[in-house]
This record gives C-alpha cells, structure tokens and sequence, in this order.
C-alpha cells in the first residue's frame, strides 16, 4: 500500500507538470538555475529568431556538479494554447537529447557549471515552421527543472506600429497606446477576422501581452488596428539599475561591498517615485547583460554576487500583498527569493538576491495574494516613460492547424504622440 500511494504521488506531481508545460505556463525557476539568456543583444530582448537562424541559450548551474540536463521542445498558438501540430510536423530531426556543451566556472568563489545548447546541432536541425515555441528543461530523473518561450518568425508581412497617448482623458498621463498595421505582398488575407490574430508586447514582459485585437479597418489587403482602451497599456516608469563590473569596489548605484564567503554588494536605498515628477534616464527596459571589466570569458570567469536591495516604499502596503524585485534577470517570475520583507527596525523592505556579474534592471512592483500585479503602485505610471513595444502577427490559413508567425513591427515611446 505504501508503495502504491508514493507511485500514485509521483505521477500526480509529474501530470501536474505535464500540464503545466502543454498549457504554455512557465514553471518557476529552482533558485540554483542563474542567468538563462538567448544569444540576443538586450536592446532586443525578445527571444524572436528567424526561421532557419541559428541561436544558442545558455544558463548556469551554481551548485556545479556537471549535472546532466536534456531539452525538448513544444509548439504553441499565438496565445500559446498547444498547437495541433505533432513534433515531426514542426520539428526536424529529435531532441529529448542531453545537453553536451558545458563548461566548469574557475578562479570564481562561486563554483558554477555553465550550459549552452545551440539549435542547429547534431540531433536537433532546426525547426519547420514559424510560430511560438517552448524548450523546456529536464534534469536526468526527468522533472522539469525549467523552460523559456521564444519565437520562430517568417518574412511575409509588413507591421507597422505607432505609439500614441491614450484618448480616454482619465488616463491619458498614465497609459500608452498602440496603433498598428498588418499588410503583405505575399499572402492574400481571406477572412482576416477569423484567420489573422496579433500579439503586442510592452518590452520583454509575456505576461503582460495583449491578444485576441481584431482588425477595425481593411483597405485592400491592409489590416488596420486604431483602437483606445483596447490596446493600452499602463505607461510604469524607467527601471532602475546597477552594475557591479568590479566586485571589488562600488559601480553604478551600489552603496558599498563586503567580503564575506562570497561577495556582498549594498546597493543605496531606493525610493518609491509614484509622487515623484517624471525624469528620464537611459534604461534598457528591465533586461540584463552579463560583464565583467577584466576577465576573459565572462561565461565562467564571472562571479556570483550577492545583491542587498532596501526599499523605502513611502506608502503602507496592503495587507493582502507583497513587494517583489522583478526584471528579466529571471523574466518576470514570482520567485521566493525576490520577494523582499520588512525590515521593523529600520522600516525598509529588503531582499538579496545571488546575481551574476553584470548591468542589470529591475523595479519592485506590488503583487497581490490573487496574483494580480501593479507595476507602477511605486514607480507611477508616467506618459513620457520609454518604453519599447513589439507587436506579432500571425495568419491560420482556413482549415490549417497552426498559427504562422508572418511579421515583426515595433514601436518606441520615444517617438509617442496624441
């Protein structure tokens, strides 16, 4: 009986599991997986690539014990329900293979392993299709450790997007609002209501994606999108940063840093800006780089840092919420170790976070017991904010079993009008 009541909890904890991936919900990150990244600049945060573009993804291991990691992947829909399609309809040759390109982290108090799986390889040639995907992560019991989403774009459609204030005078200093485009030379849209959907992204943030947006007008074979409320998104402020190049000495925004079995770095405290007049400062929309300033090879010459945050949050939190530090260092996941505490003697939320060494950005947003989020309940929601917006679109031709991912368009506030 014992033995059957652990086989049945085992396969209910691995069907949850299952389930979780085939629905397209990212499964949140163990805290010794660091540092997951696609081969793109962080200007272009989204992991968007070309069909037939060769692409790596990297992440790290700081318990480093080489452990053995294998990849598969999952087609979804353009609101990332599961596809239809099976795996040799979208995928040409096999993954559920082992992860071999691994390297040992040296001269690091940190001891880390660092992985890199690049698609085309020997056992994966690339994929089929455009479209959204998932890879997800298995370690060598086969539980799912982790995934990430990306994109596999085609070149058959024209998007143009422009970002104007909102109409609505209740929000018009708060919120951001997409007009947009779909047009192409190449595929004759038939039914466009029914076989054309766009997603719009508001920097590198899925969670926070606006789909199912039909087209208002058609002139000819061109799909126009001018709506208010609809396609608005709220405008939050600049993110925050820091950057610890040197963990030796004080960078950008870090008070001071000690030596303890690893380095801690102190950043100065931070304020709440919702009060706060709007003033610009370069970010790079919540994303992360990985740099050093004299090592070789950042990839495992790198140190792993531990960063003190303290906020001064300025108002009272509610009872039924909490504050979370979030950026795309770990895209915008709810983790335990980002939600920060209140500190009762110096009346400071706080939090540390095990960080690789670069530039990073992040912001604390408030997030409820329901899971609903508002981002800007410290920062403010600002119309001037720069903000970098990127907008999908995806044809089903009538009687297909899958969503093409045709165009790319994006659009920055900087250039924002009425």
């Amino acid at each position: 009986m014992k033995s059957l009541y652990l086989l049945l909890i085992t396969f209910f904890l691995a069907l949850m599991s299952v389930n979780a991936q085939t629905m397209g919900e990212l499964v949140t990150d163990p805290d010794y997986i660091k540092s997951v990244t696609f081969n793109k600049k962080p200007e272009n945060k989204l992991p968007l690539f070309g069909l037939g573009e060769r692409f790596a993804m990297t992440f790290d291991d700081v318990i480093g014990d080489e452990a053995d990691y294998y990849y598969q992947f999952e087609h979804y829909d353009y609101n990332w329900q599961p596809s239809a399609l099976f795996k040799n309809e979208f995928l040409a040759g096999v993954d559920d293979m082992r992860i071999f390109d691994y390297r040992n982290s040296f001269t690091t108090l940190q001891p880390y392993s660092h992985y890199m799986l690049t698609v085309p390889n020997q056992f994966t040639r690339g994929f089929k299709v455009s479209g959204n995907y998932m890879i997800h992560i298995y370690n060598d019991s086969r539980d799912l450790v982790f995934s990430r989403k990306f994109m596999i774009t085609e070149d058959n459609a024209a998007v143009g997007v422009a970002v104007r204030r909102a109409r609505d005078l209740n929000y018009v200093n708060n919120q951001q609002r997409i007009e947009l485009f779909v047009d192409s030379q190449t595929i004759n849209f038939i039914a466009p209501q029914q076989t054309v959907n766009v997603a719009i992204y508001q920097n590198a943030e899925l969670n926070t994606a606006i789909y199912n947006i039909k087209p208002q007008f058609i002139v000819g074979n061109k799909l126009m999108y001018r709506y208010d409320a609809e396609t608005s998104f709220w405008a939050g402020n600049e993110f925050l940063n820091f950057e610890n190049r040197d963990f030796r000495a004080p960078n950008i925004n870090i008070d001071y840093v000690t030596r303890n079995i690893l380095y801690d770095a102190f950043l100065f405290t931070d304020v709440a800006r919702a009060d706060e007049a709007y003033t610009f400062f370069p970010d790079i929309n919540g994303n992360f780089l990985v740099t050093t300033l004299d090592n070789e090879d950042n990839s495992v010459q790198a140190e792993y840092v531990n960063i003190h945050f303290r906020f001064d949050a300025k108002k009272v939190v509610p009872d039924n919420a909490s504050i979370y530090i979030m950026g795309n260092y770990n895209v915008f996941q709810l983790q335990p170790e980002n939600r920060m505490s209140l500190n009762k003697r110096s009346g400071l939320y706080e939090a540390t976070l095990l960080l690789k060494q670069g530039f990073y950005n992040y912001r604390y947003s408030l997030v409820y017991d329901d899971g609903s989020l508002d981002s800007g309940f410290f920062s403010g929601n600002k119309w001037e904010t720069e903000n970098e917006y990127t907008v999908l679109a995806y044809y089903r031709e009538l009687g297909a079993r899958y969503d093409r991912l045709i165009g790319v368009g994006s659009g920055n506030s900087v250039n924002i009008t009425n």
